[in-house]
């Protein structure tokens, strides 16, 4: 068995051959054929997509076996676990490094226009920390109810893993998505304007099925979450609330929570912004009003023009974004046939439209919804057109089943002014530019 230059593994001549045969390159008249059905292919689709039939005939992707036609590749041991392609390694979380002093108490954001679907990826979920990941270990882990309950209760994750359970897709947006652009447009990119949101598959047990194991008292209103994290993360929750769609989660996406989602368990708060549904969950309170924490007081408060502040807001309203095209997923092609793929979703329950624009707002066309609409999840839309080349100013807007429609920032800035952080789902724009870039404007 002879070693091939250069490669890993080796091949055995006839298995070499048989790779070779295959791939028509020991029959010539194959490869000739493998060409020439290639390119009537190509050309049978050129009338969809207008693709220049001569680059399929001299492609050398066609016409040249490529290594990985060649040799033999990994064995089912080498990613154990398994790993995106080395092709998209580019697709991660960023951060941006001047948003906050340290990266302990920070955030990244979600690669939106690198994906599709309404499911994100659980690697690729953003991270928001107050006090860095904590390293918790499962067996150690306890989850106690005290306060106005009949029996005080603490339990293991085995304990909690006993109950029945159940599988819900939810959204996850963090208060400050979009917070950057209150004054106008900052950051030229989707995954920093709006990456702090994701999707995922939560697997839990309902947060009113443990409560009634504990039996909560009649003056019992209200609910106080608190993580095992150095910063002590606590928020106050109404206890309609916790008893209507909340669960303590302990897997996403079928797997256990990563370590930077709260593993080995957090609270899911269907909806509401995402500093509520803390992490690492040790210990929920029963009481008959509010707390006012740290995080309900200093932090994510709504300042408005009069300087008075909003609080306890917690609903997500309802909000879009167009992912691709945007200024990290430029136009490439040249004109032709363009997807407008983007997501949207409201806290109030399910998307009932969205409309995209092409001029800025003057115009609008219904964007087709594709996939699942999954109350309080994302939802995936696209708009297909055939780009002249000429300049855009792409814009969604979305409707909820309620009928709440997203503003544009002008009609959210006379509402709550311009001091605040949190809650932006005015509408946003992308500039398309007749070379494909895109810039983050803004056109009110």
């Amino acid at each position: 068995m002879s070693s091939v230059p250069g490669r890993k593994k080796s091949v055995p001549p006839a298995a070499q051959q048989a790779v070779e045969d295959a791939a028509g390159v020991a029959n010539p008249s194959r490869r000739r054929l493998l060409t020439t059905g290639l390119a009537a292919g190509a050309g049978a689709a050129i009338a969809g997509l207008q693709v220049r039939p001569a680059l399929a005939a001299d492609d050398p992707a066609i016409t040249e076996i490529q290594d990985w036609n060649r040799y033999l590749g990994d064995g089912v041991d080498a990613r154990p676990y398994g790993t995106p392609s080395q092709y998209e390694e580019h697709v991660v979380r960023r951060n941006v490094a001047w948003l906050t002093a340290d990266p302990v108490s920070s955030v990244n954001f979600t690669p939106l226009h690198e994906l599709d679907g309404i499911i994100t990826p659980n690697g690729l979920c953003f991270e928001r920390h107050h006090a860095g990941i904590a390293d918790v270990d499962p067996a150690q882990h306890r989850l106690m109810i005290d306060g106005l309950v009949d029996t005080p209760l603490v339990f293991t994750m085995e304990d909690l893993k006993r109950f029945p359970r159940e599988n819900r897709v939810y959204f996850l947006e963090c208060a400050a998505n979009s917070g950057m652009e209150w004054r106008g447009a900052q950051l030229n990119g989707c995954q920093f304007t709006h990456g702090m949101v994701h999707c995922v598959v939560y697997t839990g047990v309902k947060l009113r099925t443990i409560l009634e194991e504990a039996g909560v008292k009649a003056s019992g209103k209200w609910l106080l979450a608190e993580g095992a994290d150095a910063s002590a993360m606590s928020r106050s929750i109404p206890m309609e609330k916790a008893l209507d769609d909340c669960m303590v989660a302990f897997k996403m996406n079928g797997e256990a929570l990563r370590p930077e989602q709260g593993y080995p368990l957090r609270l899911v708060v269907p909806g509401w912004e995402g500093n509520m549904w803390v992490k690492w969950l040790r210990r929920l309170e029963v009481g008959d009003k509010p707390w006012h924490h740290r995080e309900e007081t200093s932090k994510y408060t709504d300042l408005l023009a009069n300087g008075k502040a909003r609080r306890f807001t917690w609903v997500m309203d309802v909000k879009s974004v167009i992912t691709s095209p945007s200024p990290q997923a430029p136009v490439t092609h040249g004109r032709g046939p363009l997807v407008i793929s983007g997501l949207a979703w409201s806290g109030n329950g399910t998307i009932k439209r969205v409309d995209v624009s092409v001029d800025g707002g003057r115009n609008w066309q219904a964007a087709r919804i594709d996939g699942p609409s999954l109350d309080k999840a994302l939802h995936r839309f696209y708009l297909d057109i055939d780009w002249d080349g000429s300049e855009l100013l792409l814009q969604s807007r979305a409707i909820d089943e309620h009928g709440y429609i997203q503003p544009t920032k002008n009609e959210l800035r006379l509402a709550r002014g311009e001091n605040s952080i949190y809650h932006n789902n005015g509408i946003q724009t992308w500039y398309v530019k007749a070379d494909g870039v895109v810039e983050n404007v803004e056109v009110s």
